[in-house]
């Protein structure tokens, strides 16, 4: 007995060691991490070197567990300003969007696979939902510098999706070990009901808890090594108490760590650090657990069909369920087109497909590999291609600050102030002579290892260590001053315009220097205003809008999302890639009111207005403009 403890202890433990190795693989050539995971589980199951792991129990629980521990610190990470930005598109995607897919899907897998309707539609449901840890190690792997709003709208996506997707399964899993076969509109009724029933409790269980664990972390003067294990057991906790009374225990623990995450929480860079490294860990033992469950040579039997299946998922029915969930919101049709693409598939997907062996389904081992082949095509064909893609559909922007180095150190006791530690960088707005709020003065310098007051060091220099105790939520303008320059690209030299405008003046100038065509209530509004509506209420640094011969691009925004900066081009600059489907209501509504405006004008006479307005540009630039 205890040789066999001292043997599993060594290979569980050789495993986990193996998969953080290859973590080092896939940084460096950006690779997938997850399919290295799954990889390393393949290669030491039963038709590798052996290990025999055929408990289906035991594998959902495991896996269970570690994703409710990732949800919460997907939540607890998720800033409110990111929600609000994403809310809309992100929520339709997570609702409808797995919705769609299941259905999409499910049509194809009948006539694909040997399977009845519900057992079809019970595969979509289980491959409907996307694997954001696998996305976003990409994007940081590869260093891929995406627009807020593209990332804030896949990060929400993933981590409000999986609860719908798990609440279809679970239900089609209990259908169909019932053997009954309800009628179409009983069944819709019955799914209905049971989701608003399962998600309604589910938020309430979550919101509380969220609100509860705050609570607690404020009352008790934990130790600083005992407050992270008492908020992951709090966390998981809220989990167990959602679905013992019948609510979605993944829904609860993600909104438990949303609002703890935004929350005035006690010790929140310990917490973070902690949830870092447990969410690590969960992913690994998630992964290698469901690479050991599955037996690779029952695969060729069923390859084809899967394969098809996984490029129809990648190619027909996440797109066209993307496509229909955000045509009422005002996305250009590149970024549309990369949240289609990056659908990845992952442990989840796996996860729930293990759930057809739970209930003793016939075709259970068939629905677990098909499923799994389908994980893999599109770890591996979408996997590779997400930087390339961003960057052929121009969604890549040039790096807002420069290097930083800072520090952040959480004081001891209930004190709601942080120490900073920055380290002025050369070229710095500081370096260069730029007042620090009076907020935010220094306590102390360090140069050329002496310390001293800030009021007797003068002005700051590189290389000087600056401590400031500033409130816990401190605005980051701080970073922007202790930042150098970030470096630009020579292909982004280019890529906010050549003209500084002030987003103050009025839009009716723009009219009168180019004429693009702006209606009277737009002529009304100031430039940063008309860029604002333009881009649907909410404006981000990088975004971009074409007017008629010009474009107008986002150079800054304040803390409140107000435009502080916009720059000129008079032809497009960014590299956008066209993409001839994907238009939204708005790209509908413009080309409609567009056509109906220019329904009787001569193609003759449009030529030569547009040669005109061609040439009055370059005298009429310095009316609105300032050379960048």
């Amino acid at each position: 007995m205890e040789h066999a403890i001292y043997l599993v202890t060594l290979v569980g433990t050789a495993l986990v060691v193996a998969a953080a190795f290859s973590s080092l693989i896939a940084f460096r050539f950006g690779a997938p991490l997850l399919l290295l995971f799954l990889c390393i589980g393949l290669a030491s199951g039963v038709d590798g070197l052996g290990i025999e792991f055929d408990n289906a129990r035991v594998a959902y629980f495991a896996g269970s567990l570690a994703l409710a521990v990732i949800l919460f610190d997907s939540g607890f990470g998720t800033p409110l300003n990111a929600l609000r930005q994403a809310a809309g598109p992100a929520l339709s995607l997570a609702t409808f969007g797995v919705i769609l897919t299941t259905g999409l899907f499910g049509a194809a897998a009948y006539y694909l696979l040997d399977l009845s309707w519900l057992e079809s539609f019970l595969l979509g449901a289980a491959v409907a939902s996307t694997d954001a840890a696998a996305v976003f190690f990409l994007l940081r792997a590869g260093e891929i510098n995406l627009r807020e709003r593209v990332r804030a709208t896949l990060e929400v996506e993933s981590g409000t999706n999986d609860p719908i997707a798990i609440f279809l399964t679970i239900t089609l899993v209990e259908i169909i070990a019932a053997h009954t076969n309800p009628e179409t509109h009983v069944l819709v009724t019955d799914l209905i009901l049971g989701f608003l029933l399962n998600m309604g409790l589910g938020a309430v269980v979550g919101v509380l808890g969220g609100l509860g664990i705050v609570r607690l972390v404020d009352r008790l003067n934990l130790d600083h090594g005992l407050l992270p294990i008492f908020v992951l057991t709090l966390s998981l906790m809220v989990f167990a108490a959602a679905g013992a009374i019948g609510g979605s225990g993944f829904l609860a623990v993600y909104l438990a760590g949303l609002i703890a995450g935004n929350s005035d929480i006690r010790a929140v860079t310990i917490l973070k650090r902690f949830q870092d490294g447990m969410s690590w860990l969960a992913q690994i033992i998630m992964f290698l657990i469901l690479g050991l469950f599955a037996t690779p040579s029952q695969f060729p039997a069923i390859m084809v069909p899967a394969v098809l299946l996984g490029l129809f998922l990648m190619f027909v029915a996440r797109p066209v369920a993307v496509w229909l969930c955000l045509i009422p919101f005002r996305l250009p049709r590149p970024e549309i087109a990369f949240v289609s693409w990056v659908g990845l598939r992952g442990a989840v997907s796996i996860l729930l497909a293990i759930t057809p062996l739970l209930g003793g389904l016939e075709n259970g081992r068939t629905i677990f590999n098909v499923a799994f082949i389908i994980v893999l095509v599109s770890l591996v064909v979408q996997g590779w291609s997400v930087g390339p893609l961003a960057r052929r559909l121009g969604l890549i922007v040039p790096a807002r600050l420069g290097p930083l180095d800072k520090v952040e150190l959480e004081l001891p006791g209930s004190a709601h102030h942080e120490l900073l530690a920055y380290r002025v960088a050369p070229g710095s707005p500081v370096a260069r002579g730029e007042r620090i709020p009076r907020w935010a003065r220094p306590s102390l310098v360090l140069r050329d290892g002496r310390s001293m007051r800030f009021q007797d060091m003068g002005r700051l220099a590189a290389g000087d260590q600056v401590y400031i105790f500033v409130p816990d939520r401190y605005p980051r303008l701080l970073d922007k001053l202790f930042a150098s320059r970030a470096v630009v690209d020579p292909e982004d030299a280019d890529f906010f315009g050549a003209f500084a405008v002030d987003p103050a003046r009025s839009a009716a100038e723009l009219e009168a220097a180019y004429t693009p065509g702006l209606s009277e209530a737009e002529q009304k509004l100031t430039v940063g205003a008309l860029v604002t509506a333009r881009l649907g209420g909410h404006a981000e640094y990088a975004d971009r809008v074409l007017i008629g011969p010009i474009e107008l691009i986002v150079r800054d925004v304040d803390d409140k999302g107000k435009i502080t900066g916009l720059g000129l081009s008079f032809e497009p600059t960014a590299p956008v890639a066209r993409v001839p489907v994907f238009l939204s209501a708005g790209e509908i509504g413009d080309r409609v009111s567009a056509f109906i405006r220019n329904w009787h004008q001569p193609t003759e006479t449009q030529t030569a207005e547009a040669i005109a307005n061609e040439k009055a540009l370059e005298p009429t630039a310095e009316k609105i403009t300032t050379e960048g």
